[in-house]
């Protein structure tokens, strides 16, 4: 009786049981993925850029002559010109990433903290609870007709090479993830390593920054 005014939905998900829900029944419930989907919306589509700076203006009407009674036409007076008006202040430029990511500014993108044993790219229940609400999101009817990179960072211990090569099995670990456990289809999702070369928080070599050990989704039709 406890459950009697919830909703299915809710019943499901306070039971345990919302992993036989749709997958988008699951986001809706889940503000977490709600979050996701928001950021990983196309930003640039549907924009109305401006006219160009060098456009003609439309041509201003000429007055008629006037017609002097037993004389010839005169010009009418021109009418007097606006002055021109001051250039606008320059505007604050725009980031040059989007807030939290490395992303270029513009582009649809989070970064997510993702945690793996030191040296593996076995992904952690902790890391899995972490990405469920990124699958939910990826799978939701929202973001089903885009495609994404995954990319793996890490952070600066270790050698550059091996944080490279082991980016690049994150990676491929978090994206077979997402298609087995989320049904996101895998022509959508594109996996790649960029080791320590982007990293969020700017340290030094040999530098134990957790922030820096991510997972960024990237929409690839923004």
């Amino acid at each position: 009786m406890r459950y009697a005014a919830l909703p299915l939905a809710g019943i499901l998900m306070a039971t345990g049981l919302g992993i036989g829900l749709p997958a988008p029944a699951r986001a809706q419930n889940d503000p977490a993925a709600l979050q996701l989907i928001e950021q990983l919306r196309p930003r640039t589509r549907g924009i109305r850029l401006p006219a160009p700076a060098d456009a003609t203006p439309p041509a201003s009407p000429v007055a008629p002559a006037a017609v002097a009674p037993g004389g010839p036409a005169v010009a009418a007076p021109e009418a007097a010109k606006p002055e021109a008006s001051a250039p606008p202040l320059a505007s604050v430029p725009p980031p040059t990433v989007a807030p939290g990511t490395t992303a270029p500014a513009g582009v649809a993108a989070v970064s997510i903290t993702v945690t793996f044993p030191s040296g593996s790219a076995t992904l952690t229940p902790q890391a899995e609870a972490t990405l469920a609400p990124l699958g939910r999101a990826l799978s939701s009817p929202d973001l089903a007709p885009f495609r994404f990179r995954i990319e793996g960072h890490t952070d600066t211990v270790g050698d550059a090479a091996s944080n490279q090569r082991l980016s690049e099995r994150r990676a491929e670990a978090v994206r077979g993830y997402l298609v087995a456990r989320h049904g996101v289809a895998p022509g959508r999702l594109e996996a790649v390593g960029l080791g320590e070369t982007r990293l969020l928080v700017p340290t030094p070599d040999g530098w134990d920054e957790a922030r820096n050990r991510r997972v960024q989704v990237i929409n690839l039709d923004d």
